[in-house]
């Protein structure tokens, strides 16, 4: 079947990349028509796409290396009720200085995303340390703000670049080396997309869930959940619940399947104990090489 992803657009994103690559594996390993690709404006906005069933999947960040969590995405999948994470990818994230000045001297502003602008912050600070810093909704945005005459510069992606025919000053421009995004495939719980197996790759499953009282001993009480059944939580972290101040939503990450007797004994046991809880899926991930990508 054919189908479409939803991601962060304009065309030269780093989502755009990540779903270019989630899309190419899916058809590698279906053996099926290549999906099509559909760009929108805010990641949030991707994500209600697919919950009003317009789209069948998106593909959102949700963590970097450098930056921690994208909390627009883990603000939305609380939100709305009918998503499931699909799958993960970690994708490489090199960026570059896009600029037509000669000299750094010459440039005044940097346009970015903000995650962006996070990850350059050293390399910013060093080299353009009097420069302006404004956020934009997309590091291809971004681009659209460079002036010929050198005062105005963008991070963004090499492939970006080029694309739209922008000089790069400088590259690999991330304070670390190692810089990486996980990005989460998501749909509809009924979606009829297959999901292809990966075989001997860990999974992870993904919970979020509130507290029905702030006391004391509340969130240990969770997490012995899983220590008494022997699983490994990788990441845990909190989102405020918009409520009240001093409430908040809790994100996890379990290494076991929900398919496990111990994972689904846990998750049972949490449900009778927290106020809400939300399991956004079991899934496997998949490291994307620098060679994958568009």
């Amino acid at each position: 079947m054919t189908f479409t992803i939803a991601h962060l657009g304009p065309a030269g994103t780093y989502a755009e990349q990540a779903a270019s690559a989630y899309a190419q594996w899916w058809s590698d390993r279906t053996q099926q028509e290549l999906p099509a690709l559909a760009p929108f404006p805010s990641i949030a906005q991707t994500l209600y796409e697919v919950a009003e069933g317009r789209i069948e999947v998106a593909v959102v960040p949700v963590e970097n290396s450098i930056e921690g969590s994208v909390t627009t995405t883990l603000d939305t999948l609380w939100q709305l009720e009918t998503l499931q994470i699909r799958q993960a990818l970690v994708l490489p994230i090199v960026h570059v200085l896009v600029a037509g000045a000669e000299a750094l001297k010459a440039i005044q502003t940097v346009y970015s995303h903000p995650q962006a602008l996070g990850q350059c912050q050293q390399w910013l600070h060093q080299n353009l340390p009097h420069a302006q810093l404004i956020p934009t909704h997309s590091t291809t945005e971004a681009l659209k703000y460079v002036e010929t005459d050198g005062s105005t510069a963008a991070i963004a992606s090499e492939r970006a670049a080029h694309l739209y025919g922008l000089p790069i000053f400088a590259k690999s421009i991330q304070d670390y080396a190692d810089n990486c995004t996980r990005f989460l495939a998501v749909s509809q719980p009924q979606s009829s997309v297959s999901v292809p197996e990966i075989s001997a790759a860990p999974v992870y499953t993904s919970l979020a869930f509130s507290l029905p009282q702030n006391a004391p001993g509340a969130l240990v009480a969770q997490l012995q959940v899983f220590a008494a059944r022997g699983i490994n939580l990788s990441r845990i972290e909190s989102r405020p619940t918009k409520r009240s101040l001093g409430e908040y939503v809790f994100f996890i990450d379990a290494e076991a399947s929900l398919e496990t007797d111990a994972m689904q004994s846990a998750v049972d046991l949490l449900d009778r104990s927290a106020e809400r809880l939300k399991v956004l899926g079991s899934y496997s991930t998949i490291k994307i090489l620098p060679t994958d990508l568009p």
